[in-house]
């Protein structure tokens, strides 16, 4: 996510009585957390739209890595079908966040809307201790936090017509044109996606680099298991449900321009629309 180090317009207090871990050498980093590289070698080398970020950890997001991860975290790695009324202990619809950051937006969607489930997923380290800290301090049970690279997640590990919509808030732009192959919103993508979405599941991407949001809309509007919830054919307001983060406010002050995009999964002859 292009604005990961975000934090919300009300900041949340920090994680009390954490203490600090000294690894012993050799020792894994979190032995009981997220893993490296969970899904390993068994997947075919392809062009990634993302890069893993093994940043510094505070001794709070690693209290939490460590504490909560055998709850709520779940390391892609391609092995299994996920029953996510299992994983989540309820029937309730699940979305998927692809990239979340530091888990501040997610937490308070979360918070705001409990009858939804959100499995985020991102590789970021100090973002998922983060986000776990967030869910605990807040009793927010409807998050699990995913480990790992979201294509293997929707591909290998997700039933079809099993989610309740997907949210890619952000994504690394790739702003050079060499590394346009690089980015997320792509048909490939939007084809293995709406396999994984319920029928009228919607698909919310928001990004702050306008060349990218143009490509987004472009994309989506050719896909034909996909149409714009728009009647203008164009991109929408930023929804309610959305936080408007503290540096997505700043960059609006400085004129920067945010644009949201929500598509809806199209129904084959055969389906009806999720609810109905």
């Amino acid at each position: 996510m292009s604005d990961s180090a975000n934090a919300p317009e009300t900041p949340l207090p920090p994680t009390p009585g954490a203490t600090h871990h000294t690894r012993a050498k050799g020792e894994p980093r979190f032995p009981d957390g997220p893993k490296a590289d969970p899904a390993g070698s068994h997947f075919e080398r392809r062009i990634r739209s993302f890069q893993p970020r093994r940043s510094r950890v505070t001794a709070g997001q690693a209290d939490a890595l460590q504490r909560l991860w055998p709850k709520w975290g779940l390391d892609i790695d391609g092995s299994r079908t996920l029953d996510l009324p299992d994983l989540f202990g309820n029937d309730n619809p699940v979305v998927l966040e692809i990239g979340f950051g530091m888990g501040e937006a997610t937490a308070q969607m979360a918070a705001a809307d409990p009858a939804t489930n959100i499995l985020a997923v991102d590789v970021h380290t100090p973002g998922q201790g983060n986000l776990l800290s967030l869910a605990d301090r807040n009793g927010l049970s409807n998050i699990r936090v995913g480990n790992g690279d979201a294509i293997i997640l929707l591909r290998e590990m997700l039933a079809p017509d099993s989610l309740g919509g997907l949210r890619v808030y952000f994504p690394d732009p790739w702003p050079k044109k060499r590394h346009h192959k690089r980015r997320l919103i792509q048909p490939e993508f939007l084809s293995l996606a709406a396999t994984r979405l319920a029928p009228g599941a919607i698909l919310h991407c928001a990004t702050d680099w306008e060349e990218y949001a143009d490509q987004m809309l472009d994309v989506l509007t050719a896909h034909p298991d996909f149409e714009n919830t728009q009647a203008d054919g164009g991109f929408a307001p930023r929804p309610d449900f959305r936080p408007l983060t503290r540096f997505e406010g700043q960059g609006l002050d400085k004129g920067h321009v945010v644009n949201d995009l929500l598509f809806r999964r199209v129904p084959h002859a055969d389906q009806s629309p999720a609810g109905v």
